[in-house]
């Protein structure tokens, strides 16, 4: 079901970059203003300029963000900052981080190759998360601009006796191209491949399988409009041109690095709200315990709230309630028989997600918020550290959180196997894949070896 296939990717020159560290960044809608600046003094070369370029007023048709980025790759490309394989490859990437959790470091795999584009239903390429048109227009116009995909699309695959990574442990055990310590703690690597073998046993492996989007879901469903417009300037043969294809970051499902983080939700303000009414009304469908919640600012007190949470959530979907000024934290566990009370219009797969749940009975039922306000970034704002969550609660900068239990990947894979959508900010796989280890120009006259 998946064509996997080499490209000629396109890798800052790292025998001129020495700190490969100052010039890679997150992917572009994870980076706030103050970050945006903070790239863009690391270094002049930094991947922000091409990602999340600056507005400047006077921004023209023929002079804008996107136009500027596509001169930045041009003028890098010349200067040897950014140079192109003369032939086909894969990276394999590994990152070491630290989730947080007590157990210690995990190393999450990832192949970064192409993938052949599929329409909308076509059962190959999963997504799992719903999309917005303003983001899409946004990426568009920077795939225009420059001809080349920027960043990678984070995606799974099942692989259950690890075949993929089997057939590339001759590469493992030779020193990567790349190597270095990014700011936030993470450590990556990078080995570059050539091996037609390794192409042939990765394309045989994944033909069969389902790719599933982790993360990336707009610039997936930009990748296939972009290509969509190139049929029609250049046609749809062979099927194998460049534009065909999005580079991809694979990871197999099983992947022990793998980490779900949870979205909380944050409410700025809700008016007229009263505490004793609204657990009542809750007492329909939650069964509610409280936590005592002291003003220690050590971790202490979340680390017990999100062992509790999960423990509660082990047997139904539990959900945490913290108000500002309070001292304690609600746990409201949902009532054996409530799951059937969420309505008919959805499939019993996504009744099971604990964002679903808060949503129908508490957002919906308990605060009467529409569906559409449920995705208005001025009424809700997302966060996946609870220690984080917590503290803008105390500080006053909101009113109230929703606390979450992690998604689990079963879960995912279950409504993705019905063709099914989560609601925005069902999952957050951590850690995001940077943004500048590869890049893919696409040439419309290319034509991408497939084995």
């Amino acid at each position: 079901m998946a064509t996997i296939a080499p490209f000629r990717g396109m890798t800052y020159n790292f025998n001129r970059l020495v700190e490969l560290s100052r010039v890679v960044a997150p992917p572009y809608d994870v980076i706030s203003e103050k970050e945006q600046e903070e790239y863009y003094q690391s270094d002049p070369y930094n991947v922000i300029k091409l990602i999340l370029g600056k507005k400047k007023t006077g921004d023209s048709d023929w002079d804008n963000r996107y136009t500027r980025a596509a001169d930045y790759l041009s003028r890098w490309e010349m200067e040897d900052v950014l140079i192109r394989s003369d032939y086909p490859c894969m990276y394999l990437s590994s990152l070491t981080y630290d989730p947080e959790d007590g157990r210690g470091p995990k190393v999450r795999w990832g192949l970064i190759a192409l993938v052949q584009i599929e329409d909308e239903g076509s059962g190959g390429i999963l997504p799992h998360e719903r999309t917005f048109s303003a983001h899409k227009i946004d990426r568009l116009k920077l795939m225009r601009a420059c001809n080349a995909q920027l960043s990678q699309i984070f995606s799974l695959y099942e692989d259950h006796e690890n075949r993929v990574l089997s057939s590339l442990n001759k590469v493992i055990n030779v020193s990567p191209q790349v190597s270095f310590d990014f700011k936030d703690g993470t450590q990556h690597q990078v080995w570059i491949i050539d091996d037609q073998s390794i192409f042939k046993e990765v394309a045989q492996t994944l033909h069969d399988k389902p790719i599933l989007i982790a993360d990336g879901h707009h610039r997936y469903e930009t990748s296939r409009d972009f290509r969509n417009i190139m049929r029609a300037r250049y046609g749809s043969r062979p099927p194998n041109r460049a534009y065909e294809f999005v580079m991809m970051y694979l990871t197999n499902m099983e992947d022990q690095g793998l980490t779900i983080l949870p979205s909380h939700r944050l409410l700025k303000g809700c008016a007229g709200f009263e505490l004793g009414p609204f657990l009542e009304k809750l007492e329909q469908w939650f069964e509610i315990s409280e936590v005592p919640f002291s003003k220690s600012v050590g971790p202490e007190r979340t680390i017990k709230l999100k062992s509790i949470l999960e423990d509660r959530g082990r047997h139904t979907s539990a959900i945490g309630f913290y108000l500002h000024g309070g001292e304690k934290c609600y746990i409201l566990s949902l009532k054996p028989t409530a799951r059937d009370e969420m309505g008919d219009d959805l499939h019993p797969s996504l009744k099971k997600l604990d964002v679903l749940v808060l949503s129908r009975f508490i957002f919906q039922k308990s605060f009467g918020f529409s569906r559409g306000d449920l995705d208005d970034e001025e009424i809700f704002h997302f966060q996946s550290d609870i220690a984080k969550t917590i503290s803008m609660v105390d500080h006053g900068s909101y009113q109230m959180a929703f606390l979450l239990n992690s998604t689990r990947i079963e879960h995912v894979k279950e409504v993705t196997g019905h063709s099914l959508i989560m609601p925005r900010k069902s999952t957050y796989f951590y850690p995001k894949v940077l943004t500048g280890l590869v890049f893919n120009k696409i040439d419309p006259y290319e034509i991408i070896q497939i084995s």
